[in-house]
């Protein structure tokens, strides 16, 4: 599919231009060292991508989700993966519609500069998983500061970042009238946490993405780093993963289509007993039916964002997208892998590191079971399942 027949074809121009820089061999070469791929998130954070959704008045593009969706497209299907950087792209939306005017004027500008980078989450826990109200992680105010105490797992990026997103509980859940209530969001500064109150532990993982347990204790933050009111922070934090969600279903169509692109090329040029491979149904038509589902995930990856941008509820599109889009782009990589045979198994093809990077995305940020879950108590109407 050519630039001019997609939506936003100027930012996909200039995207690809900037890819250029980066082939194969380059996150190649970052997977097999299980390194970070600094050069190009730079790249990104200079030429202004990872600041489209920040306000013009603090030097960003002052564009929507549909804009920084299409940047977390092309960059998996220039054959990178946006798990490196994704990350402040969604933390954009908890800072920009729930922040104080003051903490925009501290941190939004200096994300837009590159000076400041705000890529990580914490809100997963080891014993509560995708039921985030269960979670134990405390901060009880104490005169001018929050006491932070507890434990987060798969917290990624923390270790390339200035700033954090924390979801922890100011109220007891027992002293709460719903569950969803008590819990705060506070914007943490790395710099000043680590070592003196959190301490981070590396998990290594097949994907090769950075990702960490977090333990606090006595961790102290400035009362002002509270984002809205106190008490309210799941509600916020919705608005944050309804982005998340959305802008993963746009890198798992752009994972993909790199897997339908290498899939039609290699078939067209493989020959075995003098023909094409591609020239076999067996062959074509699980690459055309990629093809077909990934084209019809992307058109609920544009409802989201639509809805997204217009501050309408979405999270019922932000899900499907996501299901969707992960659905279609772990089928086109299986397809991808039978297409190449042998050589879809060689690191030289890059078949095999993009296959483990979209796995990932049947279990992250939301397993497609909590997906179905959702829709049918939320849509459809039916019982709660947990």
């Amino acid at each position: 599919m050519s630039v001019s027949s997609e939506r936003h074809p100027e930012l996909r121009a200039a995207l690809r231009d900037l890819f250029k820089r980066f082939p194969d061999e380059y996150f190649r070469k970052v997977d097999d060292a299980r390194g970070y791929p600094a050069e190009f998130v730079d790249a990104l954070t200079e030429a202004g991508w990872l600041a489209v959704m920040i306000p013009e008045e603090y030097g960003g593009a002052g564009l929507g989700l549909a804009e920084a969706s299409v940047v977390m497209e092309e960059v998996n299907r220039c054959g990178g993966n946006a798990g490196a950087c994704h990350g402040q792209m969604y933390n954009m939306g908890t800072l920009l519609r729930h922040g104080s005017a003051e903490q925009k004027r501290r941190y939004l500008s200096g994300i837009a500069s590159g000076e400041l980078r705000l890529q990580s989450m914490g809100v997963t826990e080891p014993t509560t998983g995708t039921d985030t109200t269960q979670l134990k992680t405390t901060a009880l105010r104490r005169g001018d500061r929050y006491v932070v105490n507890g434990q987060k797992v798969w917290i990624s990026r923390v270790q390339h970042s200035d700033l954090m997103i924390l979801l922890a509980r100011t109220t007891p859940l027992a002293e709460v009238k719903r569950k969803s209530e008590g819990m705060s969001i506070f914007i943490v500064d790395l710099h000043e946490a680590i070592g003196k109150g959190m301490t981070v532990r590396p998990i290594r993982n097949m994907v090769n993405h950075e990702t960490n347990e977090l333990f606090f204790e006595n961790l102290e933050i400035p009362a002002e780093n509270l984002i809205g009111e106190e008490g309210r922070g799941f509600k916020y934090i919705l608005d944050g993963l309804n982005a998340e969600r959305t802008l993963i279903a746009a890198e798992c169509i752009g994972d993909a289509r790199w897997f339908v692109a290498r899939s039609a090329a290699y078939a067209s040029e493989r020959r075995v007993f003098d023909r094409p491979i591609g020239q076999n149904q067996g062959v074509q038509f699980p690459i055309a039916e990629s093809h077909i589902e990934t084209e019809a995930a992307d058109l609920m990856r544009w409802r989201a964002c639509e809805l997204f941008d217009a501050k309408e509820p979405c999270g019922a599109e932000a899900n499907m997208a996501k299901y969707l889009a992960a659905k279609a782009s772990f089928e086109a990589a299986n397809v991808a892998i039978q297409t190449h045979g042998g050589f879809g198994f060689a690191c030289e093809y890059d078949v095999e590191r993009k296959f483990r990077e979209t796995r990932l995305y049947q279990v992250a940020p939301i397993s497609t079971n909590l997906i179905l879950s959702y829709v049918a108590e939320h849509v459809l109407g039916l019982p709660r399942s947990f």
